[in-house]
């Protein structure tokens, strides 16, 4: 009888060693990385925590990869929102920060909203201007009749009148405004107006080139766009539905908006008071 052959299928000698330290070094490796991991977790603020955990999760198909968020603080710069210190040169939370930013504009907003009310109220214009509060801020809605001739840009002696009023309420908040011009679905041909889209757009340009002529101070805070017969408020096959279309609105943008807006990091400052007491409120 012939001896039993060995079994290749385990092998031997060298060969079986050299596997077997594969896996081991395998095995120290991840642990390696995974301490390394838990290490740097254990110092890094909540910031940085919530990157890691994007980053993770879009890694691993969990959450789709354009929505992975780094903030300025994993690149090595400085996050605005939790820069803010208190008058005593105290680091603030970003979200005491941002609780009393938005108590403060919402106050704001509620302030301007009564006051325009009152003022169209006061001048009997409630019927061509309106105002509501929206995701947006403070939206001031101007029928056209009160501001334009028809089919033409230029401000009339009294829009200019009800501008200068809607400045000393507006411009002094420091808030960016977005004048937007809309009109209805008939279409317009005239040598200087060849579509709604210009004529919209002009007559937003009128309204900041007014308050720019006269408030210069506010030029950056500013800023205009046309729409022509898009973005309807009503239906466009009755005449009350047209006139309500063709108008003019005034955007007084929320801070978290117009941070979008150039030059609007103004809107954040480096010190923040949080026992500032609002108009109104007892301390």
């Amino acid at each position: 009888m012939g001896r039993p052959k060995k079994n290749e299928e385990h092998g031997s000698g060298s060969a079986g060693m050299e596997r077997w330290l594969l896996t081991y070094a395998d095995l120290i490796t991840l642990l390696m990385a995974f301490f390394v991991i838990m290490y740097a977790m254990s110092s890094v603020d909540a910031s940085k925590y919530q990157a890691l955990a994007q980053s993770l999760k879009s890694a691993l198909g969990l959450a789709p990869s354009n929505t992975s968020f780094i903030p300025n603080t994993m690149a090595g710069g400085k996050s605005k929102d939790t820069a803010a210190k208190n008058k005593n040169g105290a680091t603030v939370p970003k979200e005491q920060v941002l609780n009393v930013r938005n108590a403060k504009e919402e106050h704001e907003f509620a302030n301007m909203l009564n006051k325009i009310q009152e003022y169209a109220k006061a001048k009997g214009i409630s019927a061509g201007l309106k105002v509501k509060e929206d995701a947006r801020g403070i939206v001031i809605n101007l029928s056209d009749k009160i501001l334009f001739a028809s089919g033409k840009a230029d401000l009339s002696p009294d829009a200019q009148a009800i501008l200068d009023d809607l400045a000393g309420i507006l411009l002094t908040s420091n808030k960016y405004i977005k004048v937007e011009g809309y009109t209805d679905n008939v279409p317009i041909h005239t040598d200087k107006y060849p579509s709604n889209w210009q004529l919209s757009t002009d007559r937003a340009v009128s309204v900041i080139m007014y308050w720019i002529s006269k408030y210069p101070q506010a030029s950056d805070h500013l800023s205009a766009s046309g729409y022509g017969k898009y973005r309807p408020v009503a239906p466009n096959d009755t005449p009350e539905g047209r006139a309500k279309n063709r108008r003019v609105e005034i955007v007084v943008l929320r801070d978290i908006i117009s941070r979008g807006e150039p030059g609007a990091a103004n809107n954040d400052t480096s010190t923040v008071d949080l026992g500032e007491k609002l108009p109104g409120q007892k301390k």
